[in-house]
């Protein structure tokens, strides 16, 4: 029969060769692992901003051991399982705070789809340099027959047109990361509809908080997971997995450094290709905000009545009439 490993300390263990009584009671059923995790997500949301140099202390890079260790901390706990338990509570306590005074929640509403539509408003002009920047390659390429472009005077920077014309596709996906929350607020979705149309207003606004909170939610929590140890495997070595234990991180800081991904797809081709990586977290940090936008909204506009719809809602003018009414079709 197995040795019982005893504990001692109540949130960390602080006898050698022992676990704390709260990792201990979480080691029982499943409400006790999910009760254990919640009450632990105060300790370490606490502990890490009365420390922030053990996660931070990487951003002043000197190549110190203290370095790879906050690095790697940092690393570690960006998709773990204890940040997702400290999301949750930062998320449930503006919550409640939100249905006891709706004024917040709809402050709240604001602030969320405002990022959504600052961010895509901003991005969307990514559009608008791909154009120029095709243009240009065109251009040049086939009146001048250059192989090479150079942007900048004095201290320009010159690469090779492959380089800029794979680059067309870091624009694009800018507008596909950056822009898919505000064409959301701005109803831009095509959606395929079954059901929706034909049920009342107070069900329809069920639905969406049914849909935000169990489809769209967990989908962008998971994504967002993987995804960020995906990004870190592209920019330091060794490789770190979601699987990896905290100390078998720790075990790695003596060998870890930056080992940012330049490999292009061509020889004289984009080469930072690690910036889409990046940009899949931003994407899913965005859906998972508009997520909690969009239940609020759908709570408030559900309570207050068909008259709250769109409170609020800051929709772009499209100045043409039958282009508003195809995008309120949509």
């Amino acid at each position: 029969m197995e040795e019982e490993i005893a504990c001692s300390g109540f949130f960390a263990a602080n006898t050698e060769g022992t676990i704390s009584c709260l990792d201990k009671f979480e080691q029982g059923n499943v409400l006790q692992w999910f009760f254990g995790n919640l009450l632990e997500a105060f300790y370490n949301l606490f502990y890490a901003i009365a420390h922030p140099s053990l996660w931070l202390d990487w951003l002043s890079w000197n190549n110190t051991t203290e370095d790879k260790l906050s690095l790697l901390n940092f690393v570690y706990y960006g998709g773990s399982l204890e940040f997702l338990f400290v999301f949750f509570v930062i998320a449930a306590i503006l919550s409640a705070i939100g249905f006891w005074k709706n004024g917040f929640m709809w402050g709240m509403v604001r602030v969320l789809e405002g990022i959504a539509n600052g961010i895509g408003r901003t991005f969307a002009l990514a559009g608008l340099i791909m154009v120029m920047i095709q243009i240009m390659i065109i251009f040049l390429q086939r009146v001048f027959a250059v192989s090479e472009i150079t942007l900048g005077f004095g201290l320009g920077f010159a690469f090779d047109v492959s380089w800029w014309s794979e680059s067309l596709k870091f624009y694009n996906a800018l507008i596909v990361a950056l822009c898919a929350t505000y064409t959301f607020v701005q109803g831009g979705h095509v959606r395929v509809d079954l059901v929706y149309s034909n049920v009342s207003y107070r069900t329809k606004k069920t639905i969406d908080m049914f849909g935000s909170i169990v489809f769209m939610l967990p989908v962008a929590l998971v994504t967002w997971m993987y995804g960020w140890y995906f990004m870190w495997r592209h920019l330091i070595v060794p490789n770190i997995s979601a699987s990896d234990a905290l100390d078998k991180v720790i075990r790695k800081a003596p060998a870890v450094r930056w080992n940012v991904e330049t490999i292009g797809f061509s020889p004289n081709g984009f080469n930072a290709y690690f910036l889409f990586k990046m940009l899949l977290l931003c994407y899913v940090a965005l859906v998972i905000m508009q997520a909690f936008a969009f239940f609020f909204r759908s709570y408030l506009e559900r309570k207050e009545g068909i008259a709250a719809e769109g409170k609020h809602l800051d929709r772009d003018d499209l100045g043409d009439p039958q282009a508003e009414l195809v995008a309120d079709i949509h």
